[in-house]
């Protein structure tokens, strides 16, 4: 597990953001394991003012496989970026997306709660399963 050199959360309201990254579980799960290439562009980013946020769907995700002792650190990082609503819009069109892609593509419900709402917030979507994510109306960050 990683240690947090940041210490401070990014807050949209305070900060001018050059960019607003939505993080998909994949990019949180290796920042966790401290992988450099992720932890230096997530350095990087927040050097440069940018938004950094999760939604539920990743806290899911993580709480589900974490191991025992982890979750200090883990809650730890959920506070150093900003938190999402899912809302019954997202809902709306993650459904639009799984009636779209689920079958064609494979897309699951939390792949398609997490587009939707980078989407419905404006963001980019960082993720390192870009075939998870067919939807043409999202946009994907390149790290």
């Amino acid at each position: 597990m990683c240690t947090f050199v940041v210490s401070e959360k990014i807050h949209g309201g305070n900060v001018l953001a050059s960019a607003k990254i939505l993080l998909d579980t994949d990019v949180i799960i290796e920042w966790l394991r401290n992988k450099s290439h992720i932890t230096q562009k997530i350095k990087n980013l927040i050097k440069r003012g940018a938004v950094l946020a999760w939604t539920p769907i990743s806290v899911a995700e993580i709480y589900a496989g974490m191991r025992k002792g982890e979750e200090k650190e883990i809650s730890n990082l959920f506070l150093v970026l900003e938190a999402l609503s899912i809302t019954d819009t997202i809902g709306k069109r993650a459904g639009q997306y799984l009636s779209k892609f689920s079958k064609s593509y494979g897309v699951e419900i939390a792949d398609a709660l997490i587009a939707a709402s980078a989407t419905h917030y404006g963001m980019q979507l960082w993720t390192l399963n870009i075939k998870h994510y067919p939807m043409p109306d999202i946009s994907i960050f390149k790290d």
